[in-house]
């Protein structure tokens, strides 16, 4: 039985009585009764969803920028949104989880100097390269340092494939190409095709450079392998970077990372005799063999560094008979801010990415917290900070769980809900991946909607949001939102918005809230299904797995079997 609920009253406006002179002026007017407090209801719907998604992209919340007044706004929000629910702090006692994080600022006048016998080569930051460091070290220095082409940069043992060829690579500069072996080949039968593994993702290839011992990693850039042209490279390495502490870190960091443009690239190539089209060909062969690029890599990398902090908002609603089991709902909530130093309209109000996803989880919490049968496991609601800084919020709390990770049945992530309408069908980002699929899959079918991959598959973005933090850990986990074939418009109007949003909203101060042209039937339809497949997890005893062939299986079975021995013990 669904009731509503009322965050607080209409204050009572006072009336002001002024006793007049007979002859005196005309008698004040009482003042204006402030405006009502929205009244919100537990079933998800348009009118709560558009009041969460106003307040979060306001101006007044200016960008949601980790370590800014914005946070604080925030994360104090998203918390009296969660008690209004009815949830419980799901860290400890507390509400919050702290985040800490190095912020890195590259000196821009840094310089890449590359000696290839008498001649030295100078490559600028932002025009011939972008370079930076994860360790929190002010300066580093590399001196001399061994050039090497190594393909893309991948050692798969399921694919046979290991482009290192067990050489030492210790202190060595590798310069890799971005994407997977056969994409810009057109090559089907290497690795999955056209769809960009996590082999192709750059995050990958600078940590398996780290652990290969090299010094330093270069990727060429390329905008069909990047998915996103140079100035996008540019203007992301540029400023302040952000990154969990080093102790935070199992894995080893290279001493420098960063990019090549394809100008840069192809001269440093020329020089050592190669020829870059050719390259391309090479490295996408069986049996490729890295190639010195007879040049030695010199860097003097001074930054400036700061140790600071941001939030996780952590809500629970408890299990009524396995509360230590989970399911969890998870959206980002941070933004880039404001840009003091840009005229005009300089909010980044983040209204579709991320404000949409926020009010996804705190409208599915306020329906699973008032449904009639309370869920048997226990639910958390999930707000995680710094997703556009790399994923970090999430990787923190992958680090340090509030449920331990063979624990947590599935993970639902939400990120930038469509608002262009209605579809026929519904976008799984990384189609294809885990049984939770086989839930969602007859929910949708009861809305007359069938399932999809993403349409840009090379563009790796299942690896480009929160969720993929739990997925490398093993625990299943699903993205979907939207569709492409609208009701009103088909396939054509919703490749028309999609582009729209890309050009003109997407990370710019135009992505804000728009009650007047926004179409939210449809993300609230979408928040039902994914309401539904959290429902029922959270209602089963069902431990969904990845499907046969995903890389993160192993991983999930490894958790469970080892929870399984300890349970026998």
């Amino acid at each position: 039985m669904q009731r509503k609920l009322v965050l607080c009253l209409a204050a009572t406006a006072a009336l002001a009585a002024c006793k007049q002179e007979a002859a005196g002026p005309a008698a004040a007017q009482p003042a204006p009764a402030a405006a009502p407090a929205h009244a919100f209801a537990s079933a998800i719907n348009a009118a709560d969803f558009g009041e969460l998604v106003k307040t979060l992209a306001s101006d007044e919340f200016e960008g949601r920028a980790p370590g800014s007044r914005g946070e604080d706004l925030t994360v104090n929000y998203i918390r009296d949104q969660m008690q209004r629910i009815g949830l419980q702090p799901g860290n400890g006692d507390s509400w919050f989880q702290d985040v800490p994080m190095t912020e890195t600022t590259a000196d821009p006048g840094t310089v890449l100097k590359i000696q290839r016998g008498d001649n030295q080569q100078q490559l600028a930051f932002g025009t011939d390269m972008v370079i930076g460091s994860r360790r929190g070290e002010s300066e580093i220095k590399i001196d001399g340092s061994d050039m090497v082409f190594v393909g893309y940069g991948v050692d798969a043992p399921e694919q046979n494939w290991n482009d290192y060829a067990d050489q030492d690579w210790t202190g060595k500069t590798v310069v890799m190409f971005v994407n997977d072996p056969g994409f810009h080949v057109g090559d089907a039968k290497l690795f999955d095709g056209k769809r960009m593994t996590y082999y192709g993702r750059w995050t990958y290839k600078f940590e398996e450079a780290a652990r290969k011992g090299a010094a330093a990693a270069l990727i060429v850039h390329d905008t069909a392998g990047a998915a996103y042209g140079w100035d996008v490279v540019k203007n992301s390495w540029g400023g302040p970077q952000y990154d969990l502490p080093a102790s935070e870190d199992k894995e080893p960091r290279l001493q420098a990372q960063g990019w090549l443009s394809a100008e840069a690239a192809r001269k440093l190539f020329a020089d050592a005799g190669l020829d870059l089209d050719k390259a391309y060909k090479d490295a996408n062969k069986r049996g490729f063999k890295p190639v010195p690029l007879q040049a030695k890599l010199s860097l003097d990398l001074k930054s400036t560094i700061a140790q600071k902090k941001s939030r996780n908002v952590v809500g629970v609603l408890p299990g009524s008979k396995r509360a230590d089991e989970a399911v969890l709902y998870m959206a980002h909530w941070d933004h880039l801010g404001k840009h003091e130093d840009e005229e005009g309209d300089n909010i980044y109000n983040g209204a579709v990415d991320n404000a949409t996803g926020v009010a996804g989880i705190l409208e599915i919490a306020d329906a699973m917290a008032h449904q009639e049968t309370a869920p048997e496991r226990s639910v958390v609601f999930l707000a995680v900070t710094l997703e556009e800084s790399g994923l970090l919020g999430s990787q923190y709390y992958v680090n340090h769980p509030t449920f331990p990770l063979d624990k947590i049945a599935g993970v639902i992530n939400i990120d930038a809900m469509s608002v262009n309408g209605r579809a026929r069908d519904m976008t799984v980002t990384g189609y294809g991946s885990s049984e939770l699929e086989d839930i969602l899959k007859p929910l949708a079918a009861e809305k007359g909607r069938t399932l999809h991959a993403e349409t840009s598959v090379q563009s790796g973005f299942y690896f480009r949001s929160d969720h993929f933090n739990f997925a490398k850990a093993g625990v299943p986990a699903l993205y979907a939102d939207g569709g492409e074939d609208l009701i009103d418009g088909g396939v054509e109007a919703g490749k028309r918005a999609a582009e729209a949003y890309g050009k003109d909203h997407y990370h710019g101060p135009k992505d804000e809230y728009d009650a007047a042209t926004w179409k939210v039937d449809g993300a609230i339809e979408d928040l039902e299904l994914l309401y539904g497949v959290g429902k029922q997890l959270a209602g089963g005893d069902a431990w969904p797995n990845w499907y046969d062939g995903n890389p993160f299986k192993a991983n999930r079975d490894a958790m469970m079997k080892a929870r399984g021995s300890e349970a026998a013990k």
